[in-house]
């Protein structure tokens, strides 16, 4: 790279078609908000190409490669030092004590579960609009999963909603921070402490987001993230549990590591061990890509940030976008998603899916986001499993009575409208968001005609 600064470097290798043209003077700011193109769907030239964006997961062989080329050379693959030292700088960069890192944030979720003592019989209130991991990580613990719906301006949990979910078997709430949004941890907090409840924070897409001045993962009893392909820091695959709490952290390094005490050496075999576990340790050289991504991390945060400010700020000019909401006091937001609510009645009756197939038509990597959860076969699975039918009544288990007392309005709204723009587009150059924009605005116009 040179003498080129790593801002430089994203802002140079981030430049759209649109980008290169304004970095040339070819076009202008004011030219963009008005510009009459032909939308690439009916003919026209493509706004972008897929070389346009920022290829991700970003490696750059110059400052990368030393320490992942060195641990390997060195034969020390299972977790040693440098899962140490990364674990030591995530802590660091959240803002706790603590940081385990596990084999993914799936496993993150599950050992953060098991370790706060939830199991069978016991409920955990989420939100219907997440991954499956979320989900999957409370069954595989064999406890209730009961949702909560949204708030539709915000896509977050309704604490308003979660408190009137609360039962005598509820035990913890697992917040998710939804595409790697905030979610209102001030009056979640509040209801925990009042119900006496266990909060983990699902932060596995909101690396680096942040809540009145606080990272997430550090405002609950646990945070977990993911370090997955897709995500904001990216290893491949990888999670981490952080917190305050050093025993809860000592029993999950022990859960992580075959039941062996914190402090035990990896590949210890003749060690007492002392609960039921499993082995999901992070390799060394996967800590070694994760200190290589951890450098670029912050700055990236904030282009994000920056970009969707500015993106969502024209888009809500537009008659049929209602940009996604954050929370007043969210201070920095992730955005390992950038959505917004489309309304096809505007758009002259435009379905999604033709909306969708427009802007995939303009080189914009987008998506319709997920679908309503808690109706999914995977969920009556586990409640015909023996665990299940031993510790929930009949009723409990009647999945047609589960999906109604389940059933979350809002949420269903909400996978019916979104859109979904990819994280790497927000690592893109202000005339990309201004290019995003005109697109958009270029649809609305040709609306009756695609």
């Amino acid at each position: 790279m040179g003498h080129t600064s790593r801002r430089e470097f994203i802002r140079q290798g981030s430049l759209g078609t649109a980008g290169i043209l304004f970095a040339s003077g070819l076009i202008n700011s004011s030219f963009a908000s008005s510009v009459s193109r032909t939308p690439a769907i009916l003919g026209g030239s493509p706004m972008w190409t897929a070389a346009s964006w920022v290829k991700w997961p970003m490696w750059v062989q110059s400052e990368d490669e030393k320490v992942l080329l060195d641990s390997i050379r060195s034969g020390v693959w299972s977790r040693a030092k440098l899962v140490d030292e990364f674990e030591s700088k995530w802590a660091a960069t959240i803002g706790t004590k603590r940081c385990l890192t596990v084999s993914n944030g799936t496993n993150a979720l599950i050992t953060a579960i098991n370790r706060f003592d939830i199991g069978a019989g016991d409920e955990v209130i989420t939100t219907p609009y997440t991954f499956i991991a979320s989900v999957q990580a409370i069954l595989a613990n064999n406890a209730m999963p009961v949702f909560a719906d949204i708030d539709p301006a915000t896509y977050q949990i309704d604490p308003v909603k979660l408190e009137s979910k609360i039962t005598k078997r509820t035990k913890a709430i697992l917040v998710v921070h939804i595409l790697g949004l905030p979610a209102d941890m001030d009056k979640i907090m509040s209801i925990a402490r009042k119900h006496n409840l266990i909060v983990i924070e699902d932060a596995c897409q909101a690396h680096l987001a942040e809540y009145d001045n606080k990272r997430v993962g550090s405002i609950g009893d646990a945070g977990c993230f993911s370090f997955q392909n897709s995500k904001n820091l990216p290893i491949g695959e990888g999670g981490a549990i952080v917190s305050n709490n050093e025993k809860f952290i000592d029993d999950c390094f022990a859960a992580h590591n075959l039941g062996y005490a914190y402090g035990t050496s990896t590949g210890a075999v003749a060690g007492d061990s002392f609960m039921k576990a499993s082995k999901i340790r992070l390799t060394e050289y996967a800590a070694a890509i994760g200190l290589a991504q951890l450098k670029r991390v912050e700055e990236q945060t904030k282009t994000r940030h920056e970009n969707a400010k500015y993106l969502s700020s024209m888009l809500k000019e537009i008659d049929g976008i209602t940009p996604i909401k954050l929370y007043d006091k969210v201070t920095q937001g992730a955005y390992h998603l950038y959505s917004f609510r489309y309304d096809a009645a505007k758009f002259k009756g435009l379905s999604r899916a033709k909306f969708l197939e427009a802007l995939r038509k303009e080189g914009l990597p987008c998506s319709g986001g997920y679908k309503v959860m808690h109706t999914q076969a995977f969920m009556q699975d586990a409640f015909n499993s023996r665990v299940y039918k031993s510790f929930y009544s009949r009723k409990m288990l009647d999945f047609e009575d589960y999906k109604q007392r389940n059933n979350c309005p809002e949420n269903e709204h909400l996978c019916n409208d979104a859109v979904w723009l990819l994280q790497n587009v927000l690592l893109g150059s202000r005339q990309d968001m201004e290019g995003i924009a005109t697109v958009i605005k270029n649809i609305s116009k040709n609306a009756d005609k695609i």
